[in-house]
C-alpha cells in the first residue's frame, strides 16, 4: 500500500454505533466504491463496531485502523480526539469509554424537559428511536427526530434553533478531559488526532492552548483536511501542523447520505510536505 499524501485515506466517518446512518457493513462498501484505500471507523466514545468494521474492510480488499472519537470538555468547549490504530482490547481504554457514554442518557433526558418545555414533547423516546440504546444518544439523534415530526425542515435548522449553547434544547455535559482522551488512546499503542479544529469557537490563545496541551499529553497529530473545513482551513491548519510537529490526517466525518456535506473519499489530498498520520502507523494497519 502507497504510505505518501496521495493515499485516499478517509479516517473519520460514524456508523450505526453511534450516530450515522449506516452499518459498519454498508459504509465499507461505500469506501471502498469511493476509492477509498486506507479506512478507519471512528463511532463517537464507542469501539463496539470495530471487529464488524475490521472484518467489512478485510472483505472489501481494504485497509483498516481502528478509530473512535472522543468528547473532550476543554475551555468550556466540546472537543473531539480521533485514536486511530489502537488494541480494542485495552481495558482501560474501554472503561474510559464507558464513563464518557455513562453521562448522555442523563444529559439526554434533561434535553428532552428543556423541549417540552417549549411545546415539543416525546422527544426523548423519539430520539432514541435512531439510535436503540440510551448510552450513545446524542443530539444528532434529537435532530433526526425533529425533522421527522416536522419541526424542522432538516437537521443544520434544529441545531441552530434547539441545539446550540443558549437555545431551548442545549445541556452541556462534561465529557473526558484531554489528558484522559490521549493517554487512552496512546496507552493502548495508538495515536491521537485533534478533529476538525476549525468547528471549535476557540480564541487564538485558547486554540494555541489547546494545540500545546495536546501535545505535551503525547498528542500527535490534526485532521488538515476533514469535511466541516474550508480550503483556506486546510492551508491554516497545515500551517499548524507545521508549527506545532504534528502529522497530518485526512477524514470525511461522513455520517449519513443525506445528511453530510462530504461523502467518504471524496476529500482533496494532504499537502504534500506534511507527514501523513499513517506513516505513524504502518505496524498497526490492517490488510
Amino acid at each position: 500500500m502507497r504510505a505518501q499524501n496521495i493515499l485516499n485515506a478517509d479516517l473519520h466517518c460514524h456508523s450505526v454505533v453511534s450516530d450515522g446512518t449506516l452499518t459498519p457493513e454498508i459504509l465499507a462498501e461505500r469506501a471502498k466504491a469511493n476509492g477509498v484505500e486506507l479506512w478507519a471507523l471512528t463511532d463517537h466514545d464507542e469501539i463496539g463496531g470495530q471487529h464488524r468494521a475490521a472484518a467489512a474492510a478485510k472483505a472489501q480488499g481494504l485497509h483498516y485502523l481502528t478509530g473512535t472519537e472522543i468528547s473532550v470538555t476543554f475551555a468550556g468547549e466540546t472537543v473531539h480526539i480521533v485514536g486511530l490504530g489502537f488494541d480494542t482490547d485495552d481495558a482501560e481504554m474501554q472503561q474510559g469509554l464507558r464513563n464518557t457514554r455513562g453521562g448522555r442518557e442523563q444529559r439526554a433526558r434533561e434535553m428532552a424537559e428543556s423541549l417540552a418545555k417549549v411545546g415539543i414533547h416525546g422527544a426523548f423516546e423519539g430520539a432514541l428511536k435512531f439510535v436503540g440504546n440510551p448510552e450513545l444518544i446524542s443530539r444528532t439523534h434529537f435532530a433526526r427526530f425533529l425533522v421527522e415530526s416536522g419541526v424542522c425542515r432538516e437537521t443544520p435548522e434544529v441545531f441552530r434553533k434547539y441545539l446550540t449553547e443558549g437555545k431551548p434544547g442545549y445541556v452541556p455535559h462534561r465529557w473526558a478531559t484531554l489528558r484522559d482522551a490521549v493517554t487512552w488512546i496512546t496507552q493502548a499503542h495508538g495515536v491521537a488526532v485533534i478533529a476538525h479544529p476549525g468547528r471549535y469557537n476557540f480564541s487564538a490563545n485558547e486554540e494555541y492552548a489547546l494545540f500545546t496541551e495536546f501535545k505535551a499529553h503525547g498528542g500527535q497529530a490534526v485532521e488538515v483536511v476533514t469535511g466541516s473545513h474550508t480550503p483556506q482551513e486546510y492551508v491554516k491548519y497545515a500551517e499548524t501542523a507545521r508549527e506545532f510537529g504534528l502529522a497530518a490526517s485526512r477524514g470525511s466525518d461522513f455520517h449519513s447520505p443525506g445528511e453530510s456535506r462530504t461523502d467518504l473519499g471524496a476529500l482533496p489530498f494532504l499537502p504534500g510536505d506534511l507527514t501523513p498520520v499513517w506513516e505513524l502507523l504502518s505496524d498497526r494497519i490492517q490488510e
